[in-house]
């Protein structure tokens, strides 16, 4: 397949040509200078043009829920989100504890086609917390996993979390943490606050969060291992995790897009009124102080990437009492838009920053060594071309996702994914999964 974008803009810079032959970008150049003949033309006024997305933690919900999501919905979501490659997190039924579980994922992913997928394993057998998973043998597989989580759970057993960063090292695998110590939140419904205060529901300290992100930053330096934390969500775990690299320790860490940009208060304030448990979710919207710690904290690099935590739920387990619903916000689709809205339009990131925290990053931390590379000739032809100049209502009726429970429904945000191309072939094109 043989494409040329046309005035594509480069990072937001200059608008420039590209030439995508043989799953490769074979040229950029001035408009005008690059030779496309008997190539499809895609016309790319006023794109901008970004390498291909790269989510660290989604949920695909397959196997066991296919009613929430499966492979080929999350996945057909995500290249409509502009992402080329989603690491499908291992809280499955069965569990992605062993090498036949995540070979199954990584097929499925290959045979859905619209992104990568890069299975996680769990660290911990059947996600129990009692002993490890089969981590040697799911690196091993034909999935090549690098990524281990329990995440959904915390890895709270400070010796079984040792060990598992030692075991990785072996393989130059990655532990990503749910930070959450479990006796302090027990019960647990939203961010302990002024909010959950005259709401009445029982609050999630912030110092649950904390306290687990500093016993394994510590844990890691000891053993000399890598660490990621997932969806930091409090201004006490940036200054944690800031300290932890001043300390030159190999630490990595997320922010979602929802901790970017929705606080405590929606919980409150909702159009639909209070209560609603479309803004449930683990960990907890915190307060507007944390939303600023966590811009800037992105913006300068303490926080590493931004990772979806695509977690889709069907209607029956959201549309229920607060205390009841399950926790969990979709996002692929409108990731891009809400980074736009938090970091690009507020000056905090530039289309460059937004590459390297949505791309680079991630693909580096996950070990994808195809993905995240720069836009130049000889790189594989991964890339997202978006309209930061329009506006859209979010209607989740039009999602690709079999799920519905996003918080941004009724708002406006700005950018649009017009097309997705994912080692030169497009997955999106004007809009529509081709």
């Amino acid at each position: 397949m043989t494409y040329l974008v046309k005035g594509a803009r480069v990072l937001g810079g200059e608008p420039k040509d590209i030439l995508v032959k043989d799953g490769v970008i074979a040229e950029i150049g001035a408009p005008g200078r690059v030779d496309g003949t008997g190539a499809g033309h895609v016309d790319a006024d006023g794109l901008v043009a970004l390498p291909g997305l790269v989510d660290l933690h989604t949920h695909l919900r397959e196997p066991g829920r296919e009613d929430a999501e499966t492979v080929a919905s999350g996945t057909a979501a995500a290249a409509l989100g502009g992402f080329t490659a989603v690491h499908a997190m291992a809280n499955t039924s069965p569990v992605a504890d062993t090498a036949g579980v995540v070979e199954q994922v990584w097929r499925l992913g290959r045979q859905a086609g619209h992104c990568d997928v890069q299975p996680v394993g769990a660290v911990t057998a059947g996600l129990l917390g009692r002993q490890l998973a089969e981590l040697g043998a799911m690196a091993d597989s034909a999935a090549r996993v690098r990524v281990f989580s329990d995440d959904g759970v915390c890895v709270s057993d400070a010796v079984l979390m040792r060990r598992a960063l030692e075991y990785v090292k072996a393989f130059d695998g990655v532990v990503a943490q749910h930070a959450q110590e479990p006796r302090l939140t027990e019960g647990a419904q939203m961010n302990e606050g002024a909010v959950s205060g005259r709401l009445g529901l029982t609050g999630w300290p912030a110092v649950a969060e904390e306290a687990i992100i500093a016993r394994d930053c510590l844990l890691a330096a000891h053993v000399g291992s890598r660490l990621h934390i997932c969806h930091v969500s409090t201004a006490g775990s940036v200054e944690i995790i800031r300290w932890a690299k001043s300390k030159g320790w190999d630490v990595t860490a997320e922010v979602t897009p929802h901790h970017l940009l929705l606080t405590d208060a929606c919980a409150e304030t909702s159009p639909a009124g209070a209560y609603n448990p479309i803004y449930k979710v683990n960990p907890p919207l915190r307060t507007g102080e944390d939303v600023r710690a966590l811009r800037e904290a992105l913006a300068d690099g303490t926080i590493d990437c931004v990772a979806t935590d695509h977690a889709p739920h069907p209607v029956e387990d959201k549309e229920t009492e607060w205390q009841a619903a399950a926790m969990g916000m979709i996002g692929l689709e409108t990731a891009l838009s809400v980074v736009q809205e938090a970091m690009v339009e507020t000056g905090l990131l530039d289309w460059a920053g937004v590459a390297d925290r949505m791309s680079a990053r991630p693909a580096r931390i996950g070990r994808l060594p195809g993905h995240g590379r720069e836009l130049r000739a000889g790189s594989p032809a991964n890339l997202v071309l978006a309209d930061p100049s329009v506006r859209w209502a979010v209607d989740p009726g039009g999602f690709a996702s079999k799920s519905r429970n996003t918080p941004y429904q009724g708002m406006t945000l700005p950018g649009r994914v017009v097309a997705t191309f994912l080692r030169g072939r497009p997955t999106v094109l004007e809009g529509k999964l081709t």
